[in-house]
């Protein structure tokens, strides 16, 4: 029987993640994930594969509104979600052109500091303005400030495979590897390594997801999330081992599947312990 063992929602893009024990699912993606994002000047995210210390940051959201968050040697900062009707400004996440809210300058500053770099903090007060890839979703599909998709899920056997090839390779004393690295929203345990690659529909509970592709990984997996420091895995493994065409893979990024007549509570809840079902998978 295959479970959601870890339920992980990233309030500002590249820094740290709380653990949650439920959370309601939304079109574009967990609620309050990815709803904040560190942007340059030119309103460019800011992210850990340029600046590694935003994973220092750890931010949480209260329960009265607005972002709270910490990091070290800084003051607590605590920062109003920014009221829409003062205007947004235009932002880019990768090649996608969005727009967001900007939270002040007390946030732009925190956030200097603790980059060393002049950059500015955004909100997402509308998750709608964006579509994920258009060649892996439908024209109704949305995603906030992530890379490219609204969810992530990763295997707790699928890691533990993956720190066993580690663990034989050049760079053993790196590992083993925390799930941490990967960044998902969801973590799964029960199947068997690598059983991801191949399901194209799945159902946590009582919410259905359509898999859009596997992840492609990137530099910033080799970020230790505690210290910030660089290492070389796990792309040196998963370029001997998981390599497709031009991307080395793990995970596979979800986008949620509502049903098309929904009941009144559009936003069903994901709880750590639920039983995950596939419903659909590929040929071969």
């Amino acid at each position: 029987m295959v479970r959601l063992t870890g339920l992980l929602r990233y309030p500002v893009k590249s820094c740290r993640g709380t653990p949650e024990d439920r959370l309601p699912v939304e079109r574009a993606g967990l609620a309050g994930d990815r709803r904040w994002m560190v942007v340059d000047p030119d309103g460019v995210m800011v992210t850990g594969r340029k600046h590694p210390r935003l994973v220092l940051a750890a931010p949480r959201l209260p329960d009265g509104g607005g972002l709270e968050v910490t990091g070290p040697g800084l003051p607590v900062l605590r920062v109003a979600e920014p009221d829409p009707a003062v205007g947004t400004v235009p932002v880019r996440v990768h090649r996608s052109e969005t727009a967001g809210v900007p939270a002040g300058p007390v946030a732009g500053r925190w956030f200097s500091r603790l980059l060393g770099t002049d950059v500015r903090l955004v909100h997402l007060d509308d998750p709608d303005r964006r579509r994920p890839d258009p060649e892996f979703s439908r024209p109704q599909d949305r995603v906030s400030y992530a890379d490219g998709y609204p969810l992530l899920l990763t295997s707790q056997d699928s890691l533990d495979a993956l720190n066993e090839l580690v663990a034989d390779g050049p760079h053993a004393a790196e590992g083993p590897l925390p799930m941490s690295r990967f960044r998902p929203n969801l973590v799964v345990s029960g199947a068997a390594p690598w059983a991801e690659d191949g399901w194209r529909r799945i159902t946590v509970g009582d919410v259905a997801f359509r898999v859009a592709k596997p992840c492609a990984r990137c530099v910033f997996t080799t970020v230790d999330p505690v210290t910030a420091d660089r290492g070389r895995e796990p792309m040196v493994t998963l370029a001997r081992h998981r390599r497709v065409g031009g991307g080395v893979l793990f995970g596979v990024n979800l986008i949620p599947d509502p049903d098309p007549d929904p009941d009144p509570d559009p936003d069903p809840e994901l709880r750590v312990g639920d039983e995950l079902t596939v419903t659909g998978r590929a040929r071969s």
